[in-house]
């Protein structure tokens, strides 16, 4: 099981030690937040994304790609009825993805729930489509830059569009692209009715990313949900993708919440297989 950390777990180290870092600990993959590097992916030069990717194969880990992909923007919303805003939109997945590429990456997670949420008037049946219409603006790039835009659904705390895996399963296969897949979260995930086991089982075939963290806002583990059907359940499907560490409490420290969250996964996939 592959085994990856979001990079704004670090906050302000500079980007060096927290790739060697996390190389220590056991991760293999780095996932990056553009607000980290600049305002717009656009303002990421040439040189810059290269001596990243550089500092990266350096200390021997892979960018996977990227996610909050609209964090700290304006100017794009996903399921907007403007036409223009939601091409604009549809316009910067496509940057974002040659960003992905040239970091090394090929999957972007698409949350952002603040560009998202419903507006007045707009049901969410109708945000479905504006997001599918969105989105697809971005297929030609991303089939070109071998990126796979994961879709993320979020719990009701985050926002009121893409609640459950189902609705996010829904707008994929109303774009129906083999680059359009889904992001399941732990966090997320425990917010439903249906056991997470049961959500990665159903969702199994659409399934192409995961975070693995606890409601309580920090790394897995470290609350209250349980990671051994979890993880029981992803070694079951045989999912093959990243599992990577994502964090939103910074409270216990940088290095007790990445030391801590993937020694407790380690802990229970050593359990599983002394089962």
């Amino acid at each position: 099981m592959k085994f990856a950390i979001c990079n704004e777990t670090f906050q302000d180290w500079p980007h060096e030690k927290a790739f060697h870092f996390a190389r220590e600990l056991g991760y293999t993959g780095m996932e990056v937040a553009p607000f980290t590097l600049a305002g717009l992916a656009t303002e990421v030069t040439a040189a810059q994304r290269a001596e990243l990717r550089q500092l990266a194969e350096k200390a021997d880990l892979e960018i996977i790609g990227l996610h909050w992909l609209l964090a700290k923007t304006s100017g794009f919303y996903l399921t907007t009825p403007d036409k223009e805003v939601r091409h604009r939109t549809g316009d910067y997945l496509a940057d974002l993805a040659h960003l992905c590429r040239d970091l090394g990456g090929n999957l972007m997670v698409l949350g952002s729930p603040l560009q998202r949420n419903l507006l007045p008037g707009v049901t969410h049946e109708q945000a479905l489509d504006l997001a599918a219409d969105c989105i697809t603006r971005a297929l030609p790039t991303l089939e070109e830059c071998g990126v796979t835009i994961a879709v993320e659904p979020l719990g009701p705390q985050e926002g009121d569009f893409l609640n459950t895996a189902a609705s996010g399963a829904d707008l994929i296969e109303r774009i129906g692209s083999a680059n359009v897949r889904l992001h399941l979260d732990v966090k997320a995930m425990s917010t439903e009715t249906i056991p997470i086991p049961d959500l990665l089982r159903t969702h199994r075939s659409l399934l192409h990313h995961f975070h693995a963290n606890d409601p309580n806002r920090q790394g897995p583990g470290m609350g209250e949900v349980d990671f051994h059907p979890i993880l029981s359940t992803l070694q079951e499907i045989d999912y093959r993708g990243w599992v990577s560490v994502e964090v939103f409490d910074y409270t216990p420290g940088v290095e007790h919440l990445a030391r801590q969250s993937i020694e407790n996964l380690c802990q229970v996939l050593d359990d599983l297989a002394d089962e």
